[in-house]
C-alpha cells in the first residue's frame, strides 16, 4: 500500500466521520440556542403577566386598606364605586367582584 493510498484512506475512514460527527454537533447546538431563546421569551412574557397582576392586587388592596380606616359614610360610596368600575370592567373583574360582595 503506498503513502497516497494510506491518505486516502484514512481521510475516509477517519474525515468523513468527523465531518459528520462535527455537522450534527453544530446543528444540535444551534437547535438548543434556539430553544433557550423561545424559553427566554416565555419567561419575559409571564414575568410581565405577574407584575401586571401583581400591580392590580396592590391597588385592590390599598382600596380595601382605605374602606376599612374610613367612616361609614365613605365606606359605603366606596363600595358603590367599586361595584359600578366592576360593572364596566372585564368579564374577570365582574366575576371575581360578585363573589366577594
Amino acid at each position: 500500500m503506498d503513502q497516497s493510498t494510506f491518505i486516502v484512506a484514512l481521510l475516509i475512514f477517519v474525515g468523513l466521520p468527523i465531518t459528520a460527527i462535527l455537522y450534527m454537533a453544530r446543528r444540535f447546538f444551534t437547535f438548543r440556542e434556539r430553544k433557550l431563546e423561545v424559553e427566554a421569551a416565555m419567561a419575559a412574557e409571564k414575568a410581565a403577566q405577574y407584575a401586571s397582576r401583581t400591580n392590580e392586587l396592590e391597588q385592590r388592596v390599598r382600596i380595601l386598606e382605605q374602606i376599612v380606616t374610613d367612616g361609614g359614610a365613605q365606606t359605603a360610596a366606596q363600595i358603590e364605586a367599586l361595584r359600578e368600575q366592576s360593572r364596566l370592567g372585564p368579564a374577570k373583574s365582574r366575576s371575581r367582584s360578585g363573589t366577594a360582595a
